[in-house]
């Protein structure tokens, strides 16, 4: 599937976080319709029962993006990676170097290998207790060029530098945005670099990562179901 032929419903993925499978497939429930991918974080896979929930919801017709930030030695991140063919998951991540990313891509075999650039949750003053010395636009932009040329099939990127994305890398890059927040709804949080819907994908996303807006809403498929209405208002024909 190419950029252009992603499904409109689609481009909404829901991150699941909560702390159990049980109230994982209780959310999902209330959702219904309304959402077509979720992502499976690290808390939730953590909880036991994980890979049994991947299949529920594949067997659902769900799509899966399986967050799990893979960092470790390039042999053990491929086999990981490994163990996650033929379990229907869309996107899994990967959170390291160049041997790392090439490793996860190729072991992938129908898996898409996403790499992060750089967290949504750091900013400039994070980036210079960890060492970096660039700022943030050339750091997410190195390490998307780089994780196109180690096989990845995009990078998980913050929606500010989306469209710096469009510019410098090829356009074959899936940018997968979380920290997205709805204009009325910019809680303050862990999440620093954040953007809304409509600005996100006017930079360029390819897919929207969203949690609190939905999750904690009053009524959650109501909330899913305006942030598809306004996707699809910005893909008319998908």
């Amino acid at each position: 599937m190419t950029r252009a032929d992603i499904p409109a419903r689609e481009r909404l993925i829901f991150a699941l976080d909560v702390p159990s499978t049980g109230e994982a497939r209780r959310l999902a429930d209330q959702l219904d319709d309304s959402v077509v991918f979720y992502k499976l974080g690290l808390e939730l896979f953590m909880s036991g029962g994980a890979f049994e929930l991947l299949d529920w919801m594949v067997g659902r017709g769900k799509k899966v993006f399986l967050d799990l930030k893979l960092f470790d030695v390039p042999a053990t991140v491929a086999n990981a990676v490994r163990s996650l063919r033929n379990r229907g998951v869309t996107f899994t991540t990967v959170h390291g170097n160049q041997a790392i990313m090439e490793a996860a891509a190729g072991a992938a075999e129908g898996v898409g290998i996403l790499a992060v650039t750089v967290l949504t949750s750091l900013d400039r003053g994070d980036l210079d207790d960890l060492g970096f010395q660039c700022d943030v636009e050339a750091l997410v932009l190195s390490r998307a060029r780089r994780a196109l040329a180690a096989g990845c099939v995009g990078v998980v990127s913050s929606g500010l530098e989306a469209k710096l994305l469009r510019e410098g890398v090829d356009d074959r890059l899936i940018v997968v945005t979380p920290g997205i927040r709805p204009v009325e709804n910019r809680p303050v949080d862990d999440q620093k670099r954040v953007v809304g819907v409509a600005e996100a994908f006017a930079n360029g996303a390819d897919y929207i990562v969203v949690g609190r807006p939905i999750r904690d809403a009053p009524d959650p498929r109501i909330a899913a179901e305006a942030i598809q209405a306004t996707i699809s208002g910005l893909f008319p024909a998908q």
